[in-house]
């Protein structure tokens, strides 16, 4: 813990040093972008400028707000100025500007929450590609804009919109599916101006389709365009008319067109004026023709003209606001640069001289602690090994030499019997004491460590017991490190003390394997086993699992009193 506290508050350190030095060189810090809020306050004035209908205004305020605007971290309005910018390309013929405007918001529609600001996007770039006959493109923008958790009535537009993609194909029994499913909805009953506008395809496709249901459809849509007095509506239904009776009743079909090209006139609907003309003199003749035929190119020519002085227009607006912004950043840049030049091989110096002086510190500090934390270890290892063995001492040497002294008491030594069990008392007991001294004795880890680990083992077999060995000579010893050597020889050791303490078992079988980097030892002997609930805390089997713990192995007892006793143990190799 020590040495992440210093290192805190060395880093503290370091930041107040380098934040200090920038200060008093006064270096420059640009700011990225304007507020949130005063970028709506260029949209609200695009919006005003839009709802006027000055479009060439319009745009170059949306055009304004967008660049000042961090799409990172305020991608709604980035993502409105664009699709209304793209708008009123669209409304102006500029569809290819139109699609390279939408195209900028792409990118971001994944990061906004607004269902309506995509469905736009998606709508435009739609419409976009109808009027450039890229038809696929324009199913698919209007398949994205139907996906969309939108509320109903844009459902139905995207609808609309599809079946109109169907129709430019030429695919009309598809529209027809679709605007027939359409007429019947209620929600858009109710709204006139939009069922009249469906009422006119299904009329338009049925004409495709040579079918006379179109004429009922296109009568119904005139009665309620007649009733809102919708001249620019009344215009495209009375041209759908001419075009209907164009080869059955040519008379009719000429008043029919008359009328559309008088309803466009009013609402100077020039792109329509021009359709409806160009069917105007295909049903003239003579003066008529000429005039028409005069009258026609004249608003070509104008109409030309007017798209092409807005194209040229909005091209100008975001070059213009391009180039001004790229000039910004250039002399921002080249401020920042000079100010930071002046600063560099101060700051340079400073970072240098503090990561030496970390690096220093760290080191010392780490020195020390990982001293202390081995000295600690090595004190607490010698502490559980002393109380270990002194337990021992206690437990066994100490019973067996009491019980020696008391019979060589109460004991004629001179009969040949007697004396005979007291050396094999005193012998026993230099048995158990010479044990014990081994535990304590350093063990051999090299070439010799298999033979050793026998060793240790056969010391355990008795008449009484009877020890097996399994899998002891398939192990890699050589490959396996000294410090998990002595763990496995010392746990080992401790299972079969404890079982010779309590278990009072005549047979032990001892399994040694090695598999996927760990070697697992299997413990099994037919003792008395004992009851898992009731382990003591101090005894063998808790010092055996403390030393696994800390060779990151694992353990696991399976024992029920009088049905013997079974350890598995992994330890890894490294």
């Amino acid at each position: 813990m020590i040495p992440q506290k210093i290192l805190v508050y060395l880093y503290i350190f370091f930041t107040l040093l380098v934040f200090s030095s920038c200060q008093k060189k006064g270096i420059f810090i640009p700011k990225e972008t304007k507020s949130k809020t005063e970028v709506r306050k260029l949209i609200a004035t695009a919006d005003h400028f839009n709802t006027a209908k000055q479009f060439d205004s319009a745009f170059y305020y949306y055009n304004k707000a967008k660049i000042n605007c961090n799409p990172g971290n305020n991608t709604d309005d980035y993502i409105y100025c664009i699709w209304n910018m793209a708008d009123i390309q669209h409304n102006q013929d500029d569809f290819i500007g139109s699609e390279n405007t939408v195209k900028e918001a792409l990118p971001f529609l994944s990061s906004s929450k607004n269902a309506i600001y995509k469905w736009n996007v998606h709508t435009i770039s739609g419409n976009n590609y109808i009027n450039l006959y890229n038809y696929d493109c324009a199913l698919y923008s209007f398949k994205k804009a139907l996906r969309l958790k939108t509320d109903e009535t844009r459902k139905l537009k995207a609808k609309n919109n599809i079946a109109s993609v169907f129709i430019k194909e030429r695919k009309y029994n598809e529209a027809l599916e679709i605007l027939l499913s359409l007429s019947l909805n209620r929600t858009l009953q109710q709204n006139p101006e939009y069922y009249s506008k469906i009422l006119d395809k299904i009329g338009f496709c049925y004409f495709k389709l040579e079918n006379k249901m179109a004429l009922s459809f296109y009568t119904k849509s005139l009665a309620i365009k007649s009733k809102l007095k919708n001249d620019s509506e009344l215009g495209k239904t009375y041209y759908y008319l001419a075009e209907y009776y164009q080869k059955s009743n040519p008379v009719l079909s000429l008043k029919y067109a008359n009328l559309s090209y008088k309803k466009y006139t009013i609402t100077n609907c020039i792109d329509n004026r021009l359709k409806t003309l160009a069917l105007l003199i295909k049903n003239s003749s003579d003066t008529r023709l000429k005039r028409n035929s005069i009258l026609y190119v004249a608003l070509t020519d104008s109409v030309f003209e007017i798209k092409q002085k807005a194209k040229n227009l909005f091209a100008r607006i975001k070059y213009d606001s391009k180039k001004e912004k790229e000039e910004n950043l250039k002399l921002k840049s080249q401020k920042i640069k000079n100010e930071l030049q002046l600063a560099r091989q101060e700051t340079r110096n400073i970072i240098s001289y503090v990561i030496i002086l970390v690096a220093l510190v760290f080191i010392i500090i780490l020195y020390f602690y990982l001293k202390s934390r081995a000295n600690r270890e090595k004190i607490k290892a010698t502490y559980h090994s002393e109380t270990r063995i002194s337990k021992k001492l206690h437990d066994e040497l100490a019973n067996d030499v009491y019980h020696a002294m008391v019979f060589a008491e109460n004991t004629d030594l001179s009969t040949p019997g007697n004396k005979k069990q007291l050396l094999d008392n005193l012998n026993t007991i230099y048995s158990r004491s010479g044990d014990i001294s081994k535990e304590k004795c350093p063990i051999n880890t090299d070439k010799d460590y298999l033979i050793s680990l026998k060793q240790m083992i056969s010391g355990f077999h008795t008449p009484k017991s009877k020890l097996l060995l399994n899998g002891l000579d398939a192990i890699r010893w050589n490959e396996i490190e000294k410090i998990q050597k002595i763990n496995i020889y010392r746990t080992v050791q401790e299972l079969l003390v404890n079982m010779k303490k309590h278990s009072k078992a005549t047979l032990v079988i001892l399994t040694f394997k090695e598999n996927n980097n760990n070697i697992s030892i299997d413990y099994t002997d037919n003792g008395q086993g004992i009851d898992l609930k009731k382990i003591v805390v101090k005894n063998g089997l808790y010092n055996v699992e403390n030393r696994i713990s800390a060779a990151k192995g694992s353990i696991a007892i399976e024992s029920n009193p009088e049905k013997g006793f079974k350890v598995f143990i992994k330890f890894p190799l490294v």
